[in-house]
């Protein structure tokens, strides 16, 4: 009984600390400016964080979080992601690994 507890207060603090990061993600996200052209759920300008999530894996991380910082364009059409040298590469692996979560 007390092991079971200990192992579902565990869980309950892994996921609570899930939440904040993904909550902290988010606002690095919007401080970014990254919002002006994503949504999590609906393409605005670029494509919907979710189909991002859908596309790609854990091993495209590198790839995007230089894409974050650089820009790219074609794939998701002819509209260009412009570069946000505003965002380091800490912030943009950890703003990938949020978006690649959102599957």
């Amino acid at each position: 009984m007390k092991a079971t507890l200990v192992s579902l207060l565990v869980a309950a603090g892994l996921l609570s600390a899930g939440a904040v990061q993904a909550q902290d993600a988010e606002a690095l996200a919007k401080s970014k400016n990254c919002l002006s052209c994503h949504a999590i759920d609906k393409k605005v300008v670029g494509p919907a964080y979710k189909d991002v999530a859908k596309k790609y894996t854990v091993k495209d991380e590198a790839m995007l979080a230089k894409k974050v910082i650089a820009g790219g364009k074609g794939s998701w059409g002819e509209v260009p992601m412009p570069p946000n040298p505003s965002v380091t590469p800490e912030e943009a692996t950890k703003l990938v690994k949020w978006i690649l979560s959102l599957k």
